[in-house]
């Protein structure tokens, strides 16, 4: 489930449609969680349906550690790529904001810890980086977990809308991780190891 304070707007022809902030969302808010309406599907699966739900599944879904693809039900499948995003997957099912959203302002992901299957070019954003390899997730996790490492105590400390979306677990491990009593996991959980088996 996407944040609440967001909605879906056409950016441009290039890039298409994008989650935008309707409210400022500080760094450390949780802005996006893996809720019980989002589905996975196995690689048998998405062999065994029609040439256009595979399409479909294709363009709206990632691939989690476990080599399956999951489709967001609501606004979170139209999150873009940005090579400097402004939000972070964890290793516990939930996104976070890796740094202040404004008002106005694209939602981002970083395609690279998605487990894609083949490379692309993103939008020239400036950076030393210009396309998205499938192994990003091996090259940049330490960049990524000293992004999250920032912001993740100040988890307690802000309104957090999707909280109640979390599993209990998901819950007791952060309240365990703020009072230090166990280590934040890695991003790098979150890679697929095996080869695609499906394109």
């Amino acid at each position: 489930m996407i944040h609440p304070h967001t909605e879906l707007q056409f950016i441009s022809s290039e890039i298409g449609y994008g989650v935008v902030a309707t409210k400022f969302i500080p760094a450390g808010t949780i802005t996006w969680v893996l809720d019980k309406l989002d589905r996975e599907f196995t690689p048998l699966e998405i062999q065994n349906l029609d040439p256009i739900y595979q399409n479909i599944l294709d363009t709206y879904t990632y691939r989690n550690n476990q080599g399956n693809m999951v489709l967001c039900w609501d606004n979170g499948r139209y999150v873009n790529h940005s090579f400097n995003s402004n939000c972070l997957s964890t290793a516990y099912d939930f996104e976070i904001a890796v740094r202040d959203i404004r008002i106005g302002e694209q939602l981002t992901d970083d395609y690279g810890y998605l487990n894609i299957s083949a490379p692309f070019k993103g939008v020239n954003e400036g950076t030393k980086r210009k396309t998205v390899y499938p192994d990003d997730l091996l090259k940049y996790f330490k960049v990524w977990d000293k992004k999250i490492e920032k912001v993740f105590p100040k988890i307690s400390a802000l309104d957090q809308p999707l909280w109640q979306i979390l599993a209990p677990k998901v819950q007791n491990q952060i309240e365990k991780i703020l009072k230090k009593e166990e280590p934040l996991a890695s991003i790098l959980t979150n890679y697929y190891k095996k080869e695609d088996t499906y394109h």
